[in-house]
């Protein structure tokens, strides 16, 4: 061999060298996983789209949960049956569902509530769904601030013995003032103390950063104060609730002190995407794992 060809095999295997070290670096990050769990809110995505395609498209894009609100309103026993196939066979678990109408701070809605809570037990059963999120409803003229606190926590209590009995937990919600002007529960700090009053460990709180951003900020706070009382995390960037990464929050350091802190449960994707909603919700799980991993680079 001469010193032109020896250079030339250098050259070649230079080459194939540069282009399998980022394939490996791909195949190894589609591989690895983040400490928690990760789930999609599929409200958000694929809405033209049958409900066995759009878990397919989730599928794709490397998620193994789904979070429903009413998406299965009106099926009868054999959707149950083919969907339940359809989601098995994809590697998909339902973790969350929604829908309660009814709120649990006005007290004069507590039956109500828990009439409906009995109704969608009943559906997270037909599921395999372990979580129902519920919500505080808006604020009620003539009861006070503290009316309304006290009425969440008695109402919530009854609500996760209820639920104990089936084995779901319960995931009380925050929303942000400026989506609901008289939504009461804004504050994500007043909901952690409400689980802590409730003191049960079938409820929990349902996290969503998106609003609590909005609503009063300091999220990493919030969250190192109350770990031990959080079932769920919803994600979204402001402003215009895009994907992580791409506007106010940072995403980067949430997903690492999730980590850190021994996140295990849920963290949903709810951000509203472009065309390529697979690509997005594939590089928010991407940027997920290097987050947790404590990984640096760019993930747009």
């Amino acid at each position: 061999m001469n010193r032109r060809q020896f250079t030339a095999m250098l050259a070649t295997s230079a080459g194939t060298l540069a282009i399998a070290q980022p394939l490996a670096a791909e195949n190894s990050l589609f591989a690895a996983t983040a400490p928690f769990k990760m789930s999609v809110m599929l409200w958000t995505v694929f809405p033209q789209l049958s409900f066995e395609q759009r878990l397919e498209k989730v599928a794709d894009a490397g998620y193994q949960a789904v979070e429903l609100v009413d998406e299965y309103k009106g099926w009868a026993d054999a959707d149950y049956s083919r969907f339940s196939s359809k989601r098995k066979s994809l590697g998909i678990t339902f973790d969350t569902i929604a829908n309660v109408r009814h709120g649990v701070a006005n007290p004069a809605d507590r039956d109500a509530f828990l009439s409906e809570l009995s109704v969608l037990i009943t559906t997270a059963q037909k599921l395999e769904c372990p979580g129902i999120i519920v919500l505080s409803g808006n604020r009620v003229q003539g009861l006070s601030h503290q009316q309304l606190h006290d009425s969440c926590v008695e109402c919530l209590k009854r609500s996760a013995d209820v639920a104990a009995k089936s084995g779901v937990t319960l995931l009380l919600e925050n929303i942000d003032p400026e989506e609901n002007p008289e939504y009461y529960l804004t504050s994500a700090a007043e909901g952690f103390q409400i689980v802590r009053e409730v003191n049960h460990p079938h409820l929990r709180f349902l996290y969503d950063l998106y609003h609590e951003q909005i609503a009063e900020g300091n999220l990493i706070e919030k969250l190192e104060k109350n770990i031990e009382y959080l079932g769920l995390v919803h994600v979204a960037d402001v402003p215009g609730r895009h994907a992580p990464g791409t506007g106010e929050i940072n995403y980067q350091n949430i997903f690492r002190r999730l980590a850190e802190l021994n996140y295990s449960r849920y963290v949903a994707m709810e951000f509203l995407s472009g065309q390529d909603a697979v690509g997005e919700l594939r590089t928010a799980r991407e940027f997920a794992i290097r987050s947790a991993q404590n990984q640096t680079g760019s993930h747009l």
